[in-house]
């Protein structure tokens, strides 16, 4: 028996579980209650091929959304657990600013059932902070996610496989081009972590996936440092509109 499982009785008792978006009692220490759990938006079918972005109605399958035909993207898929809406919002919220690191299971967990499994090992990359930012935080919340699904997947994390050479302002708001310019040069590749990146089939983690211009950058960084495929992978995905 693990050491956590055997103490596992003690923890419930000084810490009774509880859902950590509404605080109603749980059976156990990890998940949401019911209601919580229903109030997630998970993607669903009928999706573009490309990007998983819902169709409104019936479509066929393998059908491409309408902004990926426009500019077809750098990435390999997106994998997100859940549609970015308020209880995500709030379990979001709590795991990157409110310090609850303990999320990071449940909301791997969630990102691993939308994953699926691979034919061949996964390398696990984060979106990385600059470290000003990670000094401010104390950890990278998409690293935390990373060597939790590397845990579930059989594969490895690579938290060092991507670095911020400068600090970049918040891009909410940005139109298209200004988010380019403020992303330009600002993520690379570690270069300690080319030889393991070649040839190799990688998951780009993140918390959240909004605009996708961070997201991007990394993808493009990755590819150029010999990366054979590149998904992302999120636990919520803003979608300001539906295909």
């Amino acid at each position: 028996m693990k050491l956590a499982e055997a103490l596992s009785p003690l923890v419930d008792l000084v810490y009774p579980p509880r859902c950590p978006l509404c605080g109603a009692g749980l059976a156990a220490q990890s998940g949401l209650c019911s209601a919580c759990w229903a109030g997630l938006v998970m993607p669903g079918e009928p999706s573009c091929r490309l990007c998983q972005r819902p169709f409104l109605g019936q479509a066929p399958e393998g059908w491409t959304c309408a902004p990926c035909l426009a500019e077809p993207p750098r990435h390999d898929g997106i994998a997100a657990a859940t549609l970015y809406n308020d209880p995500a919002r709030q379990l979001v919220l709590s795991f990157k600013h409110g310090g609850r690191i303990a999320l990071a299971p449940l909301l791997a967990r969630l990102i691993d059932a939308s994953l699926g499994p691979s034919e061949t090992p996964r390398l696990f990359v984060p979106v990385p902070l600059h470290r000003w930012r990670l000094w401010r935080r104390g950890f990278n919340q998409a690293a935390l996610l990373a060597r939790e699904l590397a845990k579930l997947q059989g594969g490895e994390a690579l938290v060092d496989a991507l670095f911020r050479r400068k600090p970049t302002p918040s891009l909410g708001g940005l139109g298209r081009k200004a988010r380019a310019r403020a992303l330009s040069g600002a993520i690379v590749v570690n270069p300690r972590r080319k030889a393991r990146l070649a040839g190799a089939e990688v998951v780009l983690v993140d918390d959240v996936l909004t605009s996708g211009s961070t997201s991007d950058a990394c993808v493009g960084a990755l590819k150029r440092g010999g990366a054979r495929s590149v998904k992302i992978a999120c636990f919520a995905r803003v979608l300001r509109e539906v295909a």
